[in-house]
């Protein structure tokens, strides 16, 4: 028999930092976490997936409905602030830094919101095996990682492959919505995903109006005030044969 594997095969788009966390957030682990956190079977490191593990949406939620899945979501503020607004919809954050996993619970509690899980994991193993296929009806990924450095592109989520692990998730006609607010990394998502059969382009131009779903956050508002401007795409998954 082969021996386990001890690592990635894939370098991943982030790098998890540990730090100090506060008491308000080490209470979110302890109390939130049953009502947000979904347990997911690991693989070769904390944040991974195991191959055989299987989200079932119905049982996460209690119910049947649209889920939207928000990948890196950060503090949370987008996908809270969504959540809140369409109650009938469901929402899946897909987060590796526990800061961020606590603050969105700590919101999200505070707010009521019901329709809301989490998931502390790599998002390309998330959308590749352990949701169902076709299960998304939207995947927003808002200002992920730039990794502007030239040795460490390689890095950087929406890569070659990446719309076949997308498209997998989303049901057919769904929708990817992505937004940077750096100029070679938009340049790069654009052909990734131009040049991807199983997606199409779902607005005129060089650029997508931006979404008017996403809240505007302080991330959002620092690009801005920096001078960099904010490049919106969005893709519709082509229907399968």
């Amino acid at each position: 028999m082969p021996e386990p594997r001890t690592f990635r095969e894939e370098p991943v788009s982030f790098v998890r930092r540990s730090g100090r966390m506060s008491e308000a957030q080490e209470r979110a682990f302890e109390e939130l976490a049953p009502n947000y956190l979904l347990d997911v079977p690991r693989d070769v490191a904390w944040t991974s997936v195991h191959p055989e593990a299987r989200l079932d949406p119905a049982e996460a939620y209690g119910r049947a409905a649209a889920l939207y899945i928000e990948i890196g979501s950060g503090q949370g503020h987008a996908i809270v602030s969504a959540a809140m607004t369409r109650p009938d919809d469901d929402f899946l954050a897909v987060e590796v830094f526990r800061a961020g996993l606590a603050r969105t619970m700590l919101d999200a509690d505070r707010e009521g919101v019901r329709n809301l899980r989490l998931v502390e994991a790599n998002a390309p193993e998330v959308l590749s095996s352990y949701l169902p296929e076709g299960a998304a009806t939207e995947i927003w990924i808002f200002f992920p990682d730039p990794w502007h450095k030239n040795k460490h592109t390689k890095r950087r989520l929406i890569r070659s492959g990446f719309g076949e692990t997308a498209a997998r998730a989303l049901r057919d006609g769904g929708t990817l919505r992505l937004a940077t607010d750096w100029e070679d990394y938009a340049l790069q998502m654009r052909d990734v995903l131009d040049a991807d059969s199983l997606f199409e382009r779902d607005f005129d131009g060089d650029w997508a109006e931006r979404f008017e779903g996403r809240a505007m956050t302080a991330f959002e508002r620092k690009g801005i005030a920096k001078g960099r401007d904010i490049r919106d795409l969005t893709y519709r998954r082509r229907a399968r044969a």
